[in-house]
């Protein structure tokens, strides 16, 4: 009998703290995402106003730096929320936690680390890149507003179309922004 309700009592502790640590890190993420979506926002404004004159002077460029810091850390934050939340929810129902939604947020994360590594290494285009890294907070932002809702149910495809739809969306916007740019300059 005493070792039963030593057992009830450690798994109780087991449960809450796992509950305490999901809460924890679905807040980080919240925050995270929040950061992200707020940071690119004014990276992206930052830049046109930077490239307006056709050229990026120090002081633009030490601005535009502190808020790609800031990215950085909400990105990292991002995929650590995402990795304990992950770890705990598939500790808890196993297989059932792969599910289109989990699927699309990673794919939404791991494409914002791509891109980002890929842009830092000059490698991805200005014509795409900074598109890319927008629509891809936009979407996590909009995606993790639609959990308390309810509104996760879902499929990979639906998800991936709604996804592709606002690359090319922001992908169009900041390119139509740039061109305009270059036409009042000229």
């Amino acid at each position: 009998m005493c070792i039963t309700t030593e057992f009830l009592f450690i798994r109780v502790v087991m449960i809450l703290s796992m509950e305490i640590a999901y809460i924890i890190a679905s807040i980080l993420q919240t925050i995270a995402v929040s950061l992200g979506v707020g940071c690119s926002t004014v990276a992206v404004a930052q830049f046109f106003v930077a490239i307006a004159d056709g050229k990026i002077d120090e002081v633009e460029r030490r601005m535009m730096g502190m808020v790609y810091i800031l990215l950085r850390v909400a990105m990292g934050l991002i995929l650590l929320a995402t990795l304990a939340q992950s770890t705990i929810l598939y500790s808890v129902i196993g297989l059932r936690y792969i599910n289109p939604f989990t699927v699309g947020i990673w794919t939404v994360i791991a494409v914002l680390f791509v891109n980002a590594i890929l842009m830092t290494m000059r490698i991805m285009p200005s014509k795409f890149g900074p598109g890319i890294q927008a629509g891809s907070w936009y979407t996590l932002g909009v995606t993790i507003a639609l959990v308390p809702l309810g509104l996760t149910d879902f499929s990979y495809q639906q998800f991936f179309l709604a996804f592709a739809g606002m690359m090319i969306l922001a992908i169009a916007i900041v390119n139509g922004v740039m061109n305009y740019q270059k036409k009042v300059r000229a």
